[in-house]
């Protein structure tokens, strides 16, 4: 992709005793001695506590982890049950189209957030990013964003499981959040290696069932099943490739294609993970850019063929792929499997699935605490999130969002479930936020190269041509921001609830960054003054040593990240 990877690898790394690398803490020194000095004024005398903190994170991550981490992230349940909703809203032909265009917003969010965490690799990472390349008060507010969609993000996961459950059993639900709450927590509180390495295997059962899952469904396609016709593309003439909704005609058809299109964001929720956890990965450096580069691609391949897939073996109109009761009942493979009389395929998806909202649920409590963590760093957030413990784990982080696991209970009440999911949608459009966010700190940064007048190439990672797709991106992500709720707008659609869903993060973003504004009075970074060159000099004093080929048995599936 014309990237260019940096590795300094001429001179041997100079290593602390035991074979440990240099403290996770050592480019927040770097920032605090060249940056803080600058903004002491603005950002509250907070380079002291930046450059203690930071140490305290194991470094835990290998490259492995990070690309399968990132997959794990970026595929949920509802990938494997939901899909058949925007082959039903857009048609076959528009659901494609929908989610190869948000891959490619994708594929820039990721090389965006890859080069720019390659060169600082903090924990936070782009909610970090932008405090020192935008304004502290953009960190607070993307920070704070981000902790509280993560505290319901570990509940509502935990609900889809016992929902999911609910497939095989009638048992009360409350067994299932118990046990689900313990497990998790047991996870989050045993370090990070014992976190990635369960999240390389949950990504390798989702990557097996889903490469099954297209097989199977094209080999259906092709009449390769005994006593199934071949379809081929017959449901792309009848009922045809495209849907009207809302409206009718070629406008209708357009309203379906775009609704398939701020769906599909909310499908690749995650992939801006990659790089949450730098501050505990191994080499940074290098394994940051190369988890980036394999898993846009591997995540995008999955949706894509997945789409083209279920567009050929159901068609359109089927009630069934429109509905979504949170089980394998409505997923459109299976429905395919159950017309070629496989009565074995739904329990194996529902069981996968079942560990998928468990990995969703880890991840969100991983990120929820380190950006917790983070924001606790740069005084964003009380220091006694800042405790960690020996397994370099922030423990009273970690408690806090398990804690919040617990309103998981509220799904025993239909009234309090009510108010739970109401919680939740004040952080829909928390994906394209943060996708933006991202988009930013990546062109202010290489702005701030060409102000600076300094070789971007010098970068870790650089490609020549992420700033074209960064500039396009951002652009695309904002239209969709603004038409998020175009539904409520349509003619006899109008809905608050709608209205309130789409928009009101937007709305609680502004106000946390206009009070931390006001409060500590922070001023907008100037592209000068961000301390490239001293960054850049760190980075020529601390070579990192080269990543470690694979071992074992894991060498036979290394092509997934390797």
């Amino acid at each position: 992709m014309g990237a260019k990877q940096h590795t300094e690898l001429e001179a041997a790394p100079q290593l602390p005793a035991h074979g440990v690398e240099p403290a996770a803490h050592d480019l927040d020194l770097e920032l605090a001695a060249s940056a803080d000095e600058k903004r002491d004024r603005d950002t509250g005398d907070e380079g002291n506590v930046l450059s203690a903190a930071e140490g305290n994170l194991k470094r835990g991550l290998g490259q492995r982890h990070l690309s399968m981490l990132a997959l794990a992230g970026a595929i949920d349940g509802g990938f494997f049950l939901s899909l058949g909703g925007s082959i039903s809203t857009g048609g076959p032909l528009g659901a494609l189209l929908a989610y190869i265009f948000i891959g490619a917003v994708v594929c820039s969010v990721q090389f965006a957030v890859g080069e720019v965490s390659a060169f600082m690799p903090v924990t936070g990472s782009f909610v970090r990013h932008a405090e020192v390349l935008v304004d502290p008060a953009c960190s607070f507010a993307l920070g704070w964003n981000l902790v509280y969609g993560n505290w319901l993000s570990v509940p509502s996961e935990i609900v889809a499981i016992c929902v999911l459950f609910q497939y095989w059993t009638d048992l009360n639900s409350s067994v299932f959040i118990v046990v689900f709450m313990l497990l998790t927590a047991a996870v989050a509180y045993s370090g990070i290696r014992v976190f990635g390495e369960l999240e390389f295997g949950f990504a390798l059962l989702k990557i097996a069932l889903i490469v099954a899952l297209i097989l199977y469904g094209l080999i259906t396609s092709l009449g390769g099943i005994k006593g199934v016709d071949r379809i081929g593309f017959r449901y792309w003439r009848s009922p045809g490739p495209f849907v009207p909704h809302i409206a009718e005609g070629a406008w209708g058809q357009f309203l379906g294609f775009w609704s398939v299109l701020i769906y599909s964001v909310f499908s690749f929720a995650g992939v801006e993970s990659v790089a949450m956890a730098a501050a505990e990965v191994r080499s940074p450096r290098q394994a940051i850019p190369k988890a980036v580069r394999r898993v846009f691609v591997r995540v995008t391949l999955f949706y894509v063929l997945s789409v083209l897939v279920i567009g050929m073996i159901v068609p359109s109109d089927d009630p069934r792929i429109a509905e979504d009761a949170g089980t394998a009942a409505t997923s459109p493979f299976l429905i395919a499997a159950q017309a070629a009389g496989n009565t074995v395929w739904p329990s194996i998806v529902n069981a996968v699935v079942i560990t998928s909202a468990w990995s969703s649920g880890n991840q969100a409590l991983l990120a929820g605490s380190r950006v917790l963590y983070g924001l606790a760093v740069k005084r964003h957030a009380p220091a006694v999130f800042l405790r960690t413990n020996r397994f370099g784990v922030p423990y009273v982080a970690v408690t806090t969002n398990v804690a919040f696991a617990a309103l998981a209970f509220m799904s025993l009440s239909n009234t309090a479930l009510t108010v739970f999911y109401w919680f939740l949608n004040i952080v829909g459009c928390g994906v394209l936020i943060s996708w933006s966010a991202i988009l930013i700190n990546h062109l202010r940064l290489r702005a701030a190269f060409r102000v600076q007048r300094l070789d971007p190439a010098q970068l870790p990672w650089y490609n020549s041509w992420t700033v074209i797709s960064s500039s396009a991106s951002l652009a695309l992500c904002s239209i969709l921001l603004l038409t998020n709720g175009f539904v409520a707008f349509t003619k006899g659609n109008w809905s608050t609830s709608t209205f309130i869903t789409a928009y009101i993060d937007l709305a609680v973003v502004g106000t946390l960054f206009v009070i931390w504004k006001l409060v500590r009075r922070t001023k907008f970074v100037r592209l000068q003054d961000i301390p490239l060159e001293s960054m850049l000099e760190h980075i020529a004093r601390t070579p990192e040593p080269p990543l470690e080929k694979s071992k074992g048995w894991v060498r036979f599936v290394s092509w997934l990240w390797d």
